[in-house]
């Protein structure tokens, strides 16, 4: 899509193997344009429009955010009184996160472990962290694939779903000692420490699906690493003092995007649609709303899975007359 509109004259600022300092020219690149609306994946254009270009501020109208963290960081700020302009959280709508997060994220995150290290996941056991909608795709789909899952988590209902779903739930400092491949897809920074390496079993592959390369610390890592090489595209072997070798994958980047494609657009169609749509209703009554986050409405949520449905070739039942009238009668009894 890219290489497409770069072709048909429309600026793209974007290449494979930014650094940071890269990252954020292309970024001021794009806020020159002084947009009126602006779309975001993890919310780097906004943050970076509320701190280092506030000279870009005036004359947008609003933005959309796709990521799960990044939502919860602008909430926080609208919440703070710190959003100067109005955000629909594209990520919450139903057919973006029950989707494109769990069908995506799963297919998509196994494809990039897959091409880095051509591993057999039969057999292995593979530690997932976070049990959101990314981590419960991945569980699924490493089941699947004949893997002993487990889950760490830090929510006790996020654990307890785990639980009953029937994976293993430990802590991390249990899951580091027993597991094969760890993949880390909650957001957070530290995840995987210079302790969780200390104890793991030669030959661990380490990745992250999460938001941020943050969630491995990799300056731990390299601490503890006596040497350091590449052994394939995307994996990284660091061998210990003892002897023990850790092959890390993208350098914690997102696995998904950085070793494989990201995820089909089977499943990613109807997350640009409510982007599209979010845009849409921003540039229409966006400059009427406060400056908080808005959810895009459950109308729109179910008219995008119908029409997805529709392009599926798949049909829905209709409620008669009296089934409507049934479904809205207190009177009936049992």
């Amino acid at each position: 899509m890219a290489a497409w509109l770069a072709r048909e004259g429309y600026p793209i600022y974007a290449w494979h193997g930014q650094s940071v300092e890269d990252f954020y020219w292309c970024i001021d690149k794009t806020i020159d344009a002084k947009p009126t609306l602006t779309l975001d994946d993890g919310a780097d254009l906004i943050f970076r429009v509320h701190d280092a270009r506030t000279d870009a501020l005036e004359g947008v109208i609003g933005g959309t955010e796709e990521t799960t963290t990044g939502v919860h960081r602008l909430r926080a700020m609208g919440e703070a009184g710190q959003l100067k302009y109005p955000v629909i959280a594209v990520n919450d709508a139903i057919t973006k996160w029950d989707f494109d997060n769990v069908h995506g994220t799963g297919q998509s995150t196994l494809d990039g472990i897959l091409r880095s290290t051509s591993v057999l996941f039969a057999g292995k056991t593979f530690v997932i962290a976070g049990y959101g909608h990314c981590g419960k795709g991945l569980a699924n789909r490493a089941r699947g694939m004949g893997s002993n899952v487990i889950i760490t988590e830090i929510d006790p209902l996020a654990a307890l779903k785990a639980h009953m779903d029937g994976f293993r739930v430990m802590k991390m400092d249990e899951a580091a000692v027993v597991g094969d491949i760890f993949c880390t897809a909650t957001g957070m920074v530290d995840v995987l420490v210079a302790r969780h390496f200390e104890s793991m079993k030669d030959g661990a592959i380490i990745s992250n699906t999460g938001h941020y390369d943050c969630e491995i610390n990799i300056e731990d890592l390299e601490g503890l690493a006596t040497s350091v090489r590449t052994i394939r595209t995307d994996n990284e072997e660091f061998t210990l003092a003892d002897g023990r070798r850790i092959y890390l994958l993208a350098r914690g980047r997102l696995v998904n995007l950085a070793a494989a494609e990201g995820h089909p657009s089977e499943v990613m169609d109807m997350s640009f649609a409510n982007q599209f749509l979010s845009l849409c209703r921003l540039a229409a009554e966006g400059e009427g709303y406060d400056n908080l986050v808005y959810d895009i409405s459950h109308q729109q949520d179910s008219e995008l899975a119908a029409l997805k449905l529709s392009a599926e070739g798949k049909g829905l039942d209709v409620l008669t007359a009296e089934q409507k009238s049934y479904h809205e009668d207190f009177s009936h009894g049992t």
